[in-house]
């Protein structure tokens, strides 16, 4: 019968407890696997839990994999936890327990997993501790060590298991950014570097002996070279990060010529023919090669000035030419290999790992690059540099400059790239034949892939030697270049690499190169050659042109360029295999999307071109493939525009069963989702009649709990947006079923809250009748209202602007009642008192000054965002205006005519940071609408009226009297370029506005003559009322004319 796990309550954490949970997680039942870690989970909080998990790992007598589990809980527990102001820090007096006993169970475990993971949670512990709260950890460590390395006494686990220990709190104490915890951290490594240096050099010397005269004790000389490994490892990172200048460094010069002299030795051993260690040792001795290599490179990159400056470097960097220079006799292929039957085995297929050379020889061009780096291209530092240090730099640049890249190594490293590493080798060409997709796409080299493979880091280095020494390089490359530029010479694997290097250079050698001409006279011959090997050419050609056509050819040639494409994607051509017709089509990405492109030219090609393309999407098996391809064709629509409609039912038939095959392969659906993005905005309005496509995509990525949501909202709000704007009204019902399924974003507050704040915009152009329904309004509003003042002023503006679009089509469709709905909407929902409480909170902030000023809670822009709301609901109806403003809810103890009183006066206080034009006329027509009621709030406030008045009058009517902002009908009729049936919406929507229909001085007259009418009079007005207006006010007023 299996356990029950009870709640955490009833389940106290006790040592006897912790052992049995500990027991069911690591069960092989899935039930007691869960409710085991859900216990765990529940007691992280508690006190001495990790004490206790401390106690069952340095309990030798329990089960391993309980102990591991124990010691896996607490490391991820300091990863949360260990942190003084975390949430359920630990307790101080629990850290101190698990800091005091670490060290000592982490030194006598003997098992290795075990070691490795208490080595985890000490150098966790030491990231957060040293050294306020672990001042001596690391003098404990050395003394461990040397006492260990002294003492044949001591327990033989100490030395390798201090060792472990302190390469993962260097690995952590490396990652460290702050100056002051680095200052710490390099001033123990010279204590570090003596007490590991002293050790990996007695190690190293002790199984060299053994290799050298024989000996009885084998497994003390394997002991001697894994803890020599080790120790490298210790030091690598070490003097790396743990001296801000080591060139300066004694101790770091000496160890840097001892490991210089090793790394010779190690070689020597390694490269011996037959293999002379057993592969055990043989790998060890490797990875010490491999550390070392490391460490060269680090150095050059983390601080290249010390590392040219460090003993003989210029000697090392020669040294590892002189490898790489002989490794690449053997690199390359001598002959095109066309036939799986005639590749044989070059020791680099089949799951090998990659040869010692080659990851040697590797870290070499890495190194080189690395040099040439700091030799030409300055780097900039906020850091301030002593005299000292800007003379050390500018003598490494020059050092090298001098003595390591000079003209004749430069020559020698490009003819060496050229003719040996460009070079296809056998295995290259056997995954060509055996893994078509994986080895073409392995050869993209995107990103930092440069960094792990021999010929893409010879690529790098090439393009860095020939833009840097163009005088230098340029005139050799172009004569081998002319001897191999004939159809005639078909020499293919030395063409190929000659092309790649012509391909790579192309930015640097267009003036000098006529390709135009190389184009027409070689380049269209070679592409129609049907022999062995010329697949690798074709596929060459593919990437040279669109190397090349950013660069520079000519538009009477682009038709030759669309032809060879086509040619080459033709999968009934026998020499146009997987490999070219993939290459070829992830090229056409770049003669399409170039900065010359030109529709006319390519159509006649498409129906070939775009066919074989999509036909090869569905015939590629790689994800990655796919996608790739699928980008091809969206840079395709998009340069087509409206161009692609012949195309568009031929590329939208191929997306659902893609979509259908693309399961939970999400990138390969957002791919999808673009490629429709990008139909229907060329499609324009014709795009409708593919809602039935596209409609339920968008309503499968909406529904509640959807898995696929995270991965493509982003993408599905895209295109939901493009078909809105895209679509003529009237809406069709499954488009307008969407719409409820935006405001559920809204509650995520992620990052696609503007595209859905934008979407709703949409909706309510394209449907206005559809969108102020009973149900959709009050969701709406609702909506709004629960992200009111939490939003950037940015999204905020399109709140503000979608209810000013309200009030306006509810004002076209329905007259005075439909406002008035909308105006109870705007109150039931909360968002006028959401909108009243920010702008009373302004303005309680601007009654307050020096110490005790209070801050704003909402932004300048926002509160001009409010106040647009409410001009446009009173500018609508002054009636509506006053009734919903009565209807939200005052302070306590407030009148409505109070609350008039403080939200005028912020008004006005606030119009001067009114900018737009437009906005501050739609306010000053609505507080001049205001005179209306006849209030005495609004009467009260003639002079702060006549100050607006005069402002925006004198801002936008000119001597004539002619508002700039109202239209004129030839301003009407006027608007250029294609509009998009949205475009046409918002041109109809500000062709009605108010604004630009009425005079902002006739208006504004009107309104005073009729508010001085409902007074009694000129008299009773100016007894009442003007009397108290500042005369200057009054004066500057009358200058306008109205009055």
């Amino acid at each position: 019968m299996e356990a029950i796990e009870l709640p955490a309550d009833s389940n106290p954490l006790t040592p006897a407890n912790l052992f049995n949970v500990l027991t069911r997680a690591v069960s092989l039942h899935q039930q007691q696997v869960q409710t085991g870690t859900q216990q765990l989970r529940s007691w992280e909080s508690e006190r001495g839990y990790y004490c206790m998990l401390q106690n069952v790992f340095v309990d030798k007598s329990l089960p391993l994999e309980i102990r591991y589990l124990a010691v896996i809980q607490l490391k991820n527990g300091i990863d949360k936890y260990w942190r003084k102001h975390a949430l359920n820090a630990i307790r101080k007096e629990d850290r101190d327990l698990v800091r005091s006993r670490s060290l000592e169970s982490g030194v006598t475990e003997p098992d290795q997993r075990l070691a490795l993971q208490n080595a985890l949670v000490i150098s966790k512990i030491v990231r957060y501790d040293y050294p306020i709260e672990w001042p001596d950890v690391i003098s404990s460590l050395i003394m461990l060590l040397r006492k260990s390395s002294q003492e044949p006494s001591v327990n033989p686990l100490y030395l390798p298991r201090s060792l472990l220990i302190l390469l993962h709190i260097i690995k952590e104490l490396t990652k460290i950014r702050l100056q002051k915890s680095r200052a710490n951290f390099q001033s123990t490594a010279p204590e570090i570097l003596n007490a590991i240096g002293q050790i990996y050099v007695g190690k190293v010397q002790g199984w060299k002996t053994f290799l050298e005269s024989g000996g009885e004790d084998e497994g003390g000389a394997i002991d001697n070279i894994e803890q020599s490994l080790l120790a490298i490892r210790v030091i690598r990172r070490l003097l790396v990060a743990g001296y801000e200048f080591p060139n300066r460094e004694g101790d770091v010069r000496e160890f840097w010529t001892i490991l210089r002299t090793h790394f010779a030795y190690f070689l020597d051993i390694v490269v011996q023919e037959p293999q002379v260690l057993v592969d055990e040792v043989q790998k060890l001795v490797e990875n010490h090669l491999v550390q070392i290599a490391k460490l060269h490179l680090d150095m050059a990159r983390g601080n290249a000035t010390a590392f040219a400056l460090l003993p003989d470097s210029v000697v090392l960097l020669r040294a590892y030419w002189g490898l790489v220079s002989k490794f690449g006799e053997t690199f390359g292929s001598k002959t095109a290999v066309t036939s799986p039957r005639r590749l044989g085995t070059d020791g680099g297929g089949d799951g090998e790992d990659t040869p010692i050379l080659e990851r040697l020889c590797l870290r070499g061009l890495l190194l080189l690059r690395a040099c040439v780096k700091v030799v030409f291209y300055s780097v900039q530092s906020i850091k301030y540099r002593r005299d000292e240090e800007k003379n050390e730099q500018k003598g490494a640049k020059e050092l090298l400059k001098t003595q390591l890249l000079t003209d004749d190594l430069v020559r020698e490293v490009m003819e060496a790239l050229v003719t040996r590493f460009f070079v296809f080798r056998e295995k290259d060409l056997r995954e060509w034949q055996e893994e078509p997709e994986e080895w073409e796409k392995s050869e993209e080299g995107e990103g930092d892939a440069w960094e792990y493979a021999v010929r893409p880091c010879c690529e790098k280095l090439f393009l860095e030697l020939v833009i840097n020494h163009k005088d230098l390089l340029i005139p050799p490359l172009l004569n081998v270049f002319a001897t191999v530029s004939s159809p005639e010479v078909e020499n293919i694997p030395f063409k190929d690499s000659v092309y790649t290097a012509i391909g790579l250079s192309a930015a640097a050698i267009h003036e000098r190169l006529d390709f135009d001409a190389f184009l027409t006279s070689t380049l269209v011959t070679e592409v129609q050659k049907k022999r062995p090997g010329y697949s690798i050419l074709r596929r060459r050609i593919a990437i040279l042109i669109g190397q090349w056509v950013t660069v520079k050819i000519a538009s009477s040639n682009r038709v030759i360029v669309y032809q060879i494409f086509q040619h080459i994607l033709d999968k009934d051509d026998p020499l146009n295999d997987l490999v070219v017709r993939v290459t070829a089509g992830k090229q056409f990405k770049n003669v399409i999307d170039d900065w010359d492109f030109e529709v006319d030219l390519v159509v006649p090609y498409l129906p070939g071109t775009l066919g074989r393309i999509m036909a090869l999407i569905e015939e590629v098996e790689l994800v990655e493939t796919k996608m790739a391809l699928l980008n091809v064709v969206s840079v395709v629509v998009g340069r087509l525009e409206h161009h692609v409609m012949p195309y568009v039912e031929q590329i939208i038939s191929m997306l659902p069963p893609l979509w259908a095959q693309a399961a939970e392969e999400n990138l390969l659906k957002q791919s999808i989702l673009t490629i429709f993005t990008k139909l229907i905005e060329s499609m324009g309005a014709e795009s409708r009649r593919f809602h039935s496509e596209v409609l339920p995509l968008i309503k499968m990525t909406l529904e509640p709990n959807s898995p696929t949501q995270v991965y493509l909202l982003d993408d599905t709000l895209d295109l939901w947006e493009a078909i809105l704007k895209q679509t003529a009204s009237p809406a069709s019902a499954g488009l307008l079923s969407l719409a409820p399924g935006v405001f559920p974003i809204f509650e995520t507050g992620t990052m696609n809250l503007h595209k859905a704040l934008g979407i709703v915009e949409s909706y309510v152009l394209l449907a206005p009748t559809e969108m102020l329904n009973d149900h959709m309004r009050g969701v709406m509003f609702a909506s709004f209202a629960s992200i009111l003042g939490t939003l950037k002023p940015e999204a905020n503006g399109i709140v503000a602007h979608v209810v000013e679009i309200v009030i306006r089509a509810a004002d076209s469709l329905g007259g005075e009642h439909a406002v008035e709905v909308v105006g109870s909407g705007l109150v039931e929902s909360g968002f006028l008192a959401k909108l009243r409480e920010g702008l009373h909170g302004s303005w309680e902030a601007h009654q307050t000054t020096g110490p005790r000023k209070k801050h704003t809670p909402i932004d300048g822009i926002v509160e001009t965002d409010y106040f647009n709301v409410l001009a446009r609901l009173a500018l609508t109806n002054t009636r509506i205006f006053v009734t919903a403003l009565e209807a939200v809810e005052a302070s306590p103890g407030q009148t409505f005519e109070e609350t008039m009183e403080w939200l005028l006066t912020e008004w006005f206080s606030h119009f001067g940071n009114i900018g737009h034009p437009v906005q501050r006329k739609v306010n000053c027509m609505a507080l001049t609408g205001l005179l209306e009621t006849n209030k005495r709030w609004i009467m009260s406030r003639l002079q702060d009226l006549m100050t607006v008045w005069t402002d925006v009058v004198t801002e936008l009517v000119d001597d004539k009297g002619v508002d700039s902002l109202v239209w004129s009908l030839e301003q009407r009729a006027n608007y250029s370029g294609p509009e998009t049936p949205e475009d046409v919406r918002r041109r109809e929507l500000a062709v009605t506005d108010i604004i630009r229909n009425v005079n902002v001085q006739d208006f504004i007259k009107h309104h005073l003559q009729k508010a001085i009418e409902d007074y009694g009079g000129q008299e009773a007005f100016q007894q009442d009322w003007l009397v108290d207006v500042d005369r200057d006010v009054v004066n500057d007023f009358g200058k306008l004319g109205i009055f």
